[in-house]
């Protein structure tokens, strides 16, 4: 299903939707009925009830909200929920084409093998997209078991069945109706960056925020460095079609509200700046800056016509499946008429057995040939099992080779996933102070060669790549003139 956010595009279920976000600080509720806000509110959370999304006191916190639900007189049937998205991971996957029934097993296999995470310990939901013929592309994402668990223990505890989930991220990127965007949520204590292209949350990064650094300003010049590197590791693997100056920046947040900040945050990359707003009707006195979050989580049940449509295609329900609903039994629907049937059939059967047993006699008399044939068919059977025993004989060097091959291929691919990984992370890493010309990663050490403005730049850089490597050797520093300086470095991780 697609979702937009224009308002002359919205096609509005004729439904009431309750959205629910549990923030570090605060509880937000929002009600929607047809494209009118009708209810908001928001109650605040002591420190410590809940840290950085995960739900630390639950019987506290669930208190909360269902002292929020009660005060506003709002029911608590088919809430729809956000999750912080905190450590969860995002990826867009290509697989071939393959069966629907083949397509979760698929998933689960591939993630594995391209995610940087424990899968044991992550839920993971996605959502097939369009595609080649030929090909299978998924959305993916994997969010922690732990912090789901303890919202959805936590909601419940509070008098709230699940319905549906969402990532905040995935909800904050369903609002802007624009095929390329940049959305920004700076926050107190944390950071998202979000790139859309394509009608798709290509990039989405959320960082925490040092707590000593208290006022927006102090905290600016780490949020401008972050878009910064995001715009600049998305291009660099999308050349053909970079972040170009037409691609509009949308902020919320504290950021919405400092306009002043606008021109600093983008700095020299030449983006427009607005906030991002809501595309809903809405009374006066609503802010729609503190509720964003839950505006994307309403926008999941709100269709947009398909000319008009130009918003994030990523709508799927990411509550577990063990936490869904299960529908009403069929057997408690079906039993008082099933014995009435069944009352009826057997009476049926009754006349059907004395007419089967005239029948029998003929039956019978037919079944003498057959058996004569069976034992025929049994000694053909007893040779052809011979043959297979020789065969099977055969079989086992042929897997004992098939493992061999198996463990390699596994080795290989381990191998190629650490080489990904590694690359990654060194040119996020490098960021806009060091310029990389040459990596060599031959699987155990690899060999970075650049250049830099300043030497300062280059041991900065190196800091941070021994926190992932753990060996970082640095044989020379040259300096080029004016230019700067040139450097080999060689890194190593700590086995």
């Amino acid at each position: 299903m697609l979702f937009g956010s224009g308002l002359s595009g919205l096609r509005i279920m004729a439904k009431k939707i309750i959205t629910l976000f549990i923030r570090d600080n605060a509880v937000n509720l929002l009600v929607v009925e047809g494209k009118q806000i009708t209810k908001w509110a928001s109650l605040e959370l002591e420190p410590g009830l809940v840290r950085q999304g995960l739900v630390v006191d639950e019987a506290r916190t669930a208190a909360k909200v269902k002292e929020l639900f009660d005060r506003e007189k709002v029911k608590t049937k088919k809430v729809i929920f956000g999750l912080s998205g905190v450590n969860s991971v995002y990826r867009i996957i290509t697989l071939p084409q393959l069966p629907p029934a083949m397509i979760p097993e698929a998933v689960k296999r591939e993630a594995k093998r391209v995610l940087p995470v424990l899968l044991e310990e992550f839920y993971l939901s996605y959502q097939i997209l369009a595609a080649p013929r030929g090909e299978t592309h998924i959305f993916l994402a994997a969010f922690p078991r732990n912090v789901t668990d303890a919202l959805v223990r936590t909601v419940r505890r509070a008098g709230i069945e699940p319905y549906i989930m969402d990532l905040s991220p995935l909800a904050l990127c369903r609002i802007p109706n624009e095929p390329r965007a940049i959305v920004v949520n700076a926050r107190l204590d944390h950071l998202d960056v979000m790139v859309i292209a394509d009608r798709l949350p290509q990039v989405i990064r959320r960082l925490s925020v040092p707590t000593e650094a208290e006022s927006l300003s102090e905290r600016l010049p780490t949020i401008a460095e972050e878009l910064n590197r995001t715009v600049a590791f998305y291009n660099s693997s999308h050349q053909e079609k970079p972040l170009d100056s037409t691609v509009p920046v949308f902020i919320c947040g504290e950021l919405a509200e400092a306009p002043e900040t606008w021109e600093s945050l983008v700095g020299g990359l030449g983006y427009s700046v607005s906030p991002l707003t809501s595309p809903l009707e809405s009374p006066d006195g609503f802010s729609p800056n503190e509720f964003m979050v839950n505006i994307g989580l309403a926008l999941k049940q709100l269709l947009p016509e398909k000319k008009e449509a130009n918003s994030s295609l990523v709508n799927f329900n990411a509550l577990p499946e063990a936490y869904r609903p299960k529908g009403i039994a069929l057997l408690n629907i079906l039993l008082p008429v099933g014995v009435v049937v069944g009352i009826g059939l057997l009476i049926i059967m009754v006349v059907l057995i004395q007419v089967s047993a005239a029948d029998t006699a003929v039956l019978r008399a037919e079944l003498a040939p057959i058996e004569s044939r069976v034992v025929q068919t049994r000694a053909e059977i007893a040779a052809l099992m011979a043959q297979i025993e020789a065969t099977e004989a055969q079989i086992k060097p042929a897997e004992d080779a098939a493992a061999v091959l198996s463990a390699t291929f596994t080795d290989l691919g381990r191998g190629r996933k650490r080489v990904s990984v590694d690359l990654a992370w060194i040119v996020i890493l490098a960021g806009s102070r060091v310029n990389l010309a040459d990596i060599a990663h031959d699987g155990n050490t690899v060999t970075i060669t650049g250049t830099a403005p300043d030497a300062t730049n280059i041991f900065t850089y190196a800091r941070l790549l021994r926190r992932r490597f753990g060996l970082v050797f640095l044989p020379s520093i040259t300096r080029m003139g004016e230019e700067g300086f040139s450097f080999d470095m060689r890194l190593e991780h700590r086995e």
